[in-house]
């Protein structure tokens, strides 16, 4: 077998047309449905005022919101566990299709959902309920999605192909911040709060259901199917063979997605709030920003899956990791010295958060075929529903905020080198890959 550290081996044939569709819809689809699961995050402004009582001390009520945001983190392994049982014995096509119906319908709910002011606690109950679903529904999605392309592609090109998928999730934040800065310039700040925050949710509930109709057109894939024929589908339950026998591309796993969470939730995900909150940025300039950022990202996201196919998983996660770490630092020492340059350094940041593209081949590599989805799903829902779930609680504490502007970056940083030492190990121990 090949190691994460390599190069993968030449494949017998190169990308088809058939492989080239495979890889638009999956990526399409999940644009569409991440923005669902994202849109959340953008207008915690909105939600904090409208779903909680208007006595509330501002920064409680934002905790309470990032707190029903993280809710959505912490069920992810529910729905990824057993998702991700069901893919590995009856077929990856049905459960990526389940996911995106389930995170449609809640989406389309929270936008139709009565605030504070005319339902009381009911409200934000109500909202927490619904963020539950989609966060079923996200659980399965990610792994499902990196499962179902690398398995569509020649070996060597398993980093592109997830790239490609990791791109069409990071286009669906694009989408996210576009649609939250258009909403934040077309309206009156008392028009959003009136009815225009709800638009973003609507729209994300037509966008889910075409995302469903899209998936008809996607086949099984060549793997599974091949194993279906051959009789070689796990009969156990397959994370218990995860457990069992792949207890460190389990650990793997589960810290190059903390280098994810920190990256996407902190850089992308929380920032335009930071900055409006405690760097007095207006809210159309933060999200101009991120919406470079998030363009950058889903640019550089496949140029990182092209890198790790040229030169190793390994070496283009340690690129990409030094870059998140240094980067995030640029930015937060540039906001807190007058944000003279706060769009270019976002957009930097923004480049190197596109490690995100090799992290999902790391982790497709780290398990062989018959408890890949299973294995894949639970180290990445675990990890995204500890890390993911208790950052934006963290990050809005009186405690981290007490460290100052820079407490932001100093979170990614350390992760980021967390990342750095990831890479390192798979450089010098070169363990065995399942993909190559």
């Amino acid at each position: 077998m090949t190691d994460l550290s390599a190069p993968p081996a030449p494949a017998a044939r190169a990308l088809d047309r058939k492989d080239l569709r495979t890889l638009s819809l999956a990526a399409l689809g999940g644009a569409l449905e991440f923005y669902d699961f994202v849109i959340f995050v953008f207008l915690t402004e909105s939600l904090r005022q409208l779903f909680f009582p208007p006595d509330m001390p501002g920064w409680l009520s934002t905790l309470q919101v990032y707190g029903i945001f993280a809710a959505g983190y912490l069920v992810r392994p529910i729905g990824g566990i057993v998702m991700a049982h069901f893919g590995d014995r009856s077929g990856r096509k049905r459960m990526f299709t389940l996911s995106v119906f389930l995170m449609a319908l809640p989406t389309l709910g929270i936008g139709l959902l009565p605030v504070y002011a005319q339902i009381g606690i009911a409200a934000p109950l109500l909202l927490l309920a619904l963020r539950i679903v989609q966060g079923i529904a996200i659980g399965g999605e990610v792994p499902g999605a990196w499962t179902f392309v690398a398995e569509h592609v020649p070996p060597n090109r398993v980093g592109f192909a997830c790239a490609s998928l990791s791109a069409g999730l990071t286009a669906g934040i694009l989408i996210g911040s576009l649609i939250s800065a258009a909403v934040n310039t077309w309206f009156a700040p008392a028009q959003v709060l009136d009815w225009a925050w709800r638009l973003p949710f609507l729209i994300g509930g037509v966008f889910g259901f075409f995302a469903v109709y899209l998936r008809r057109w996607l086949s099984e894939t060549p793997v599974f199917t091949a194993m279906r024929e051959s009789r070689q589908l796990v009969q156990e339950l397959p994370l218990k063979r995860v457990l069992r026998e792949h207890a460190g591309g389990v650990a793997l796993s589960m810290l190059v997605t903390w280098l994810l969470t920190a990256a996407i939730v902190v850089i992308v995900l929380m920032t335009p709030t930071i900055v409006q909150q405690r760097f007095g940025i207006a809210p159309a300039q933060a999200f101009l920003g991120n919406s470079l950022a998030a363009f950058c990202l889903t640019l550089s996201a496949v140029g990182a899956g092209l890198l790790a196919d040229k030169i190793g998983r390994a070496r283009a996660l340690l690129i990409g990791a030094l870059g998140v770490l240094l980067s995030s630092y640029a930015l937060y020492y540039d906001l807190n010295h007058g944000a003279q340059h706060f769009l270019l350094m976002y957009a930097l940041a923004g480049v190197f958060v596109g490690v995100v593209g090799v992290i999902p081949a790391v982790m497709v590599a780290a398990f062989p075929a018959p408890v890949r989805f299973s294995g894949l799903s639970f180290s990445y829902n675990v990890a995204y529903a500890v890390f993911g779930a208790s950052t934006p609680p963290l990050l809005a504490s009186p405690w981290m905020r007490g460290l100052g502007g820079m407490a932001p970056a100093y979170y990614v940083m350390a992760v980021a080198a967390i990342g750095v030492a990831v890479a390192l190990y798979l450089l010098l121990r070169r363990p065995p890959s399942y993909v190559g």
